[in-house]
């Protein structure tokens, strides 16, 4: 290593920069990450580069995307010219009506930034309410309002009391977080606002789910074969009074962490439980979540919920001779991340390096499951850029996540991606991922072959 290179190697140390790809090696690279089981918090988990690709979405799209599903819902973007552009391009779709459709901005001026936007906040929500009518309005807040530290609940508070319109204040600065998933969870929490008392009907509400057609899910099926009413299922395809009517609801379903704060806020305004119901990979996980929603609905638990259990404690059997030893590398997937690594720890598959942008204190029961067999590097994602010098120091037979499967396969490494689970909540989920293990398994022993490896 030249002077130069040591400099810079330096530098970075110093700065707490994370390494550069280029002119690296795989085994340098690995160097500088930790093992799993040095993880404390979501700090201690490095970056492979300082530049992240694809790039990071920042949080106006996550609150963008919430909107979308609410059907009656006017988004209104109130920050510069560029972040409207942004949004605009991304609600041309149908589901928001098009380029004339519920998404509106209100761009802020110099003056504004000076001498603070509430006046032509104001003023534009006059002309908003006259050409839209709107039933309820996301009013997003982007980083130069949280710059300038304009006060946006005050504000929201002013409208709806003025134009008796429910108006949700939601804040997505993105230099605060490294994603666009807080602009999710800051949407669909907001949501409680639009809240009123409801005398309970026995319904159960659906908290979080993002994709597909929740009447498609297992989940639901054996919910209406019981006689279960569905109520709100927020942010999928609802309306604002929908959303008025979901304290009727007898038990939250939160499907997705991004519900979480909702449902907590919801247990303690109006004293209804919720059960978290993830995409989870394990059955003994989906059995117990079966097991507490239909315990705090009082019914007994259909005897299919114990049918299925069989069956896929059956698949895993036949699954497990072949993945025994199988190393791998996990970038991303519909399943939350450390509860599927430890699943697949338990099948005897062999985990090489974990990338996660999240860490919960209730993730370490997991973390104590994967390090009983073995202690994974770790970084965060994604940049799968860096990942190419990692592939030919590891050797994976496996990448779990989106990736380049042309490039994988040409370095004797089978994908596997989850997408379809994204849709599905149950015992689906599990037999679904055992499937494209096997799979994924049988692809790679090809791809090695074809490779010469």
């Amino acid at each position: 290593m030249d002077l130069q290179e040591k400099a810079r190697h330096k530098l970075q140390e110093k700065l707490g920069l994370p390494p550069q790809a280029v002119g690296m090696d795989g085994n340098e690279l690995l160097g500088r990450l930790i093992r799993l089981s040095r993880v404390q918090t979501i700090k201690d988990i490095p970056q492979l580069t300082t530049a992240l690709f694809p790039g990071t979405h920042c949080p106006l799209m996550g609150a963008a995307m919430i909107a979308g599903g609410i059907k009656d819902c006017l988004l209104v973007i109130v920050g510069t010219d560029e972040c409207s552009y942004y949004t605009k391009s991304l609600t041309l779709s149908d589901r928001y009506g098009g380029i004339n459709g519920r998404c509106v901005s209100v761009v802020l001026n110099s003056h504004d930034v000076t001498f603070g936007s509430a006046e032509s906040m104001h003023k534009a929500f006059k002309e908003i309410v006259a050409e839209y009518q709107p039933k309820c309005v996301m009013l997003v807040t982007t980083c130069v309002i949280e710059v300038i530290g304009d006060d946006y609940d005050a504000i929201a508070e002013e409208l709806t009391k003025q134009y008796s319109i429910p108006v949700m204040a939601v804040h997505t600065e993105h230099f605060k977080c490294e994603d666009h998933f807080p602009g999710f969870e800051r949407a669909i929490t907001a949501c409680q606002s639009i809240m009123q008392p409801q005398e309970c009907d026995g319904s159960v509400n659906v908290l979080g789910q993002r994709f597909g057609d929740f009447a498609d899910t297992e989940l639901y099926a054996l919910l209406t074969k019981s006689g279960v009413k569905i109520g709100v299922q927020l942010p999928s395809g609802c309306t604002s009074d929908d959303i008025r009517r979901a304290p009727a609801a007898k038990i939250n379903i939160v499907v997705n962490d991004i519900a979480l704060p909702l449902a907590q806020a919801m247990q303690e305004q109006y004293n209804i439980h919720y059960v978290y119901f993830n995409r989870f990979a394990a059955p003994e996980k989906i059995l117990q979540a079966y097991q507490h929603l239909f315990a705090y609905l009082e019914l007994p638990l259909p005897a299919e919920v114990n049918a299925k259990f069989d069956e896929c404690k059956a698949l895993e059997q036949e699954t497990m001779p072949v993945v025994q030893g199988v190393p791998y590398i996990f970038g991303n997937t519909q399943y939350d991340c450390f509860e599927l690594n430890n699943y697949l720890c338990r099948l005897g598959l062999v985990p090489q390096l974990i990338q996660s942008n999240k860490l919960r204190q209730e993730h370490f029961e997991d973390i104590k499951g994967i390090l009983a067999t073995t202690d994974p590097y770790v970084c965060k994602a994604a940049n799968i850029a860096p990942l190419q010098y990692v592939y030919d120091a590891l050797h994976p037979w496996i990448y779990i996540g989106h990736e380049f499967g042309e490039r994988l396969r040409r370095k004797g490494i089978a994908q596997l991606h989850s997408d379809p689970a994204g849709k599905m909540l149950g015992f689906e989920c599990n037999t679904f991922l055992l499937k494209i293990l096997q799979q994924a398994v049988a692809d790679a022993k090809v791809f090695i072959k074809e490779a010469g490896l």
